[in-house]
């Protein structure tokens, strides 16, 4: 049974999946490098930093020790997918063996295009990797308000477990073995909402927008598909459902950095939570080794690189070739 629960990484959503899991009635330590916040969730009970004026209604230890939140029955690992390989390196002596160890990162690994659980397993292979994904803002999390999510594992013992130490009445999590699916539904939709953002940002319209998030999906399938992912993954919460979320406004980091991008405003210093950014050039490389066909991403990956201008991007994708839609 899981009863301790380590979260490694107080940003917004370490902080709001804490949040989740003391509800749930599991003892939960967080971790966070910065003293700062150490002291400042200790002393209001409130991380103003990241998640400003939701006050912890359930009780959560604040930690800048890493060792005392990996001594759990589970760890959530909620750092930028960047920061994993580092961050699960240097965790990896102080895992117990069998520990699962939840991904909470929604992004593909730029030096080796590699998902987050095959990460962890090559970091810590004697730990049992999970993912959590689906349609999730931190701020609706930590205000209580209803979410569904799913949590991915090779085992549906794991995941089942994991589903039963963090659900609660606002907090649904469907278990699911499916983890490639998971995974890669998770990572791409966040380029699709770059997308989404830069038809919002250029006022193309309400129609222009949901023709995007349509054929967004036909892309996110065939891609997820041909890396092994089930079809009907791809049609639950970590894909359409996280898809549609996060081109819906912006309150998602990548539709708001898309949005930037649209309205032609200055972003010479890239966000590092924008996990968008660095997926979208490995899911276009993926893609062409595999020989599928993604315009969407490629025109994204493109405008992203200084390669393709905006204008230029949106013309090509209206002017491909005709066909049948499900083509």
């Amino acid at each position: 049974m899981i009863e301790r629960i380590g979260i490694v990484g107080a940003g917004a959503w370490g902080t709001a999946l804490a949040l989740a899991a003391a509800r749930a009635g599991r003892e939960v330590t967080l971790y966070s490098a910065d003293p700062y916040v150490v002291d400042m969730i200790i002393e209001h009970k409130e991380n103003r930093r990241s998640l400003p004026g939701i006050v912890f209604d359930a009780p959560i230890a604040a930690t800048a020790d890493l060792v005392a939140a990996l001594a759990a029955d589970a760890v959530i690992l909620a750092v930028p997918a960047q920061a994993l390989r580092a961050v699960a390196t240097t965790a990896a002596p102080h895992v117990v063996a069998g520990t699962p160890l939840v991904v909470a990162a929604k992004g593909l690994e730029r030096s080796t295009g590699k998902r987050m659980s095959e990460v962890l397993a090559e970091t810590v292979p004697a730990a049992l990797p999970a993912v959590l994904s689906g349609p999730s803002f931190a701020a609706d999390v930590a205000r209580r308000l209803p979410t569904a999510v799913t949590i991915a594992a090779l085992g549906e013992e794991i995941a089942l477990a994991l589903c039963r130490a963090l659900g609660h009445a606002a907090f649904r999590p469907y278990a699911e073995t499916d983890v490639i699916g998971v995974e890669i539904g998770g990572a791409v939709k966040n380029v699709f909402a770059i997308a989404a953002g830069i038809v919002a940002g250029r006022r193309l319209g309400a129609s222009a927008l949901a023709a995007l998030i349509a054929r967004s999906f036909a892309e996110l399938r065939r891609f997820a598909e041909a890396l092994g992912a089930r079809p009907e993954t791809l049609m639950g919460l970590s894909g359409l459902g996280d898809l549609v979320l996060t081109c819906s406004g912006p309150q998602s980091r990548n539709f708001a950095y898309g949005q930037a991008i649209g309205e032609g405003r200055d972003l010479s210093t890239p966000h590092p939570l924008v996990e968008g950014i660095e997926t979208a050039a490995v899911a276009r490389d993926l893609a062409r080794q595999h020989g599928i066909d993604m315009p969407i991403v490629e025109a994204v990956a493109g405008i992203l690189s200084g390669s393709l201008a905006v204008d230029a991007a949106i013309e090509g994708l209206m002017n491909r070739p005709l066909k049948r839609e499900t083509d």
